[in-house]
């Protein structure tokens, strides 16, 4: 795909106006207040995880609706003082997998939460293991459509309110600093960190990769690509449901949680990105609500973006901000 967006010098300083409902505030401290009367941790259990210098368990914590959200736990093995953790969080259809897979923050030194994507782990990667039992709303068949005429039935309602919970998972566990947590991911995944970062007023960083669900409005006019492109097809079908789903989409738009968040930040994006548009990735840069925030931006890339060059920027990066 050849640049289709807006030109670089334009994204720099592209500062739209995304509109947001006049309750956002409310709706989300409802939400996570609720989710917060259930105790925390539900299940914890060491896992064989056939590795020699780090230590996992299969751990279960109770997100939206106190439901039990699984999630890997992995840390550096032998380590007992407390240390600095990074909850991650899954790109669009992909399950928490098995727990070698993802390896980079243990053997970093940080101890390291990967939680499980409710209702997904279909799509790629070796699946998930958490269902979601709130999806019999009307919506499409795809998660960024399921409940989507209803902000109260959507699905990244749930979603996100899990991304808050893992934060203080992780946070009762033994063995972390709890003053030094960072949220990451890519894709779906650095839409719910940002997410994350925006009701979590006390995080230490956020690691955000090509943002899912950023400027959501512009996204689904200059994009037919999935995951967007699944609302697109929801609307080709249900041409009446336009107001109802662009209204929900208000609700949990990145750059409306920019605006709240306070944490330091590292972004990352492909100026070639038909998945999550660059212009949608720079609205919530451009607004985010702490002065000590980076991007780097790779020209010739598209959703991959700068890979393991840009891992290597994000290790550095955080361990000048949690060490």
């Amino acid at each position: 795909m050849a640049l289709f967006d807006l030109p670089l010098e334009q994204l720099e300083r592209y500062t739209p106006d995304v509109p947001e409902p006049r309750d956002f505030d409310a709706f989300w401290r409802s939400t996570v207040e609720s989710a917060a009367a259930k105790p925390i941790l539900v299940d914890l259990q060491p896992h064989q995880n056939e590795l020699s210098l780090v230590d996992t368990w299969d751990l279960a914590f109770a997100g939206y609706g106190g439901d039990p959200i699984r999630a890997w736990y992995t840390r550096p093995a032998g380590v007992d003082d407390p240390i600095p953790a990074v909850v991650e969080f899954l790109g669009y259809g992909r399950g928490r997998g098995l727990p070698h897979e993802r390896l980079t923050w243990p053997a970093a030194g940080y101890a390291h939460l990967l939680m499980d994507s409710r209702g997904q782990g279909g799509q790629y990667g070796t699946g998930g293991d958490t269902p979601d039992p709130h999806g019999a709303a009307l919506g499409g068949p795809g998660p960024v459509t399921r409940g989507i005429l209803d902000p109260h039935d959507y699905y990244y309602r749930r979603l996100v309110t899990d991304g808050v919970r893992a934060v203080e998972a992780v946070r009762a566990l033994p063995g972390v600093d709890p003053a030094r947590v960072a949220v990451a991911g890519n894709s779906q995944g650095g839409g719910l960190a940002l997410a994350v970062a925006g009701l979590v007023p006390d995080l230490a960083a956020l690691l955000t990769t090509a943002p899912f669900m950023c400027h959501v409005q512009r996204a689904i006019d200059i994009t037919d690509a999935a995951p967007y492109g699944e609302i697109v097809t929801f609307l080709a079908v249900h041409r009446e449901a336009e107001e109802a789903v662009r209204r929900t989409l208000s609700y949990v738009d990145g750059v409306a949680f920019a605006r709240r968040a306070r944490a330091a930040a590292h972004f990352g994006v492909g100026l070639r990105d038909t998945v999550c548009p660059p212009s949608t990735v720079y609205a919530a840069y451009n607004r985010y609500g702490a002065d000590d925030r980076v991007l780097y931006a790779y020209p010739f890339n598209h959703h991959e973006g700068g890979e393991a060059v840009h891992v290597r920027r994000q290790l550095r990066w955080l361990r000048y901000h949690l060490e």
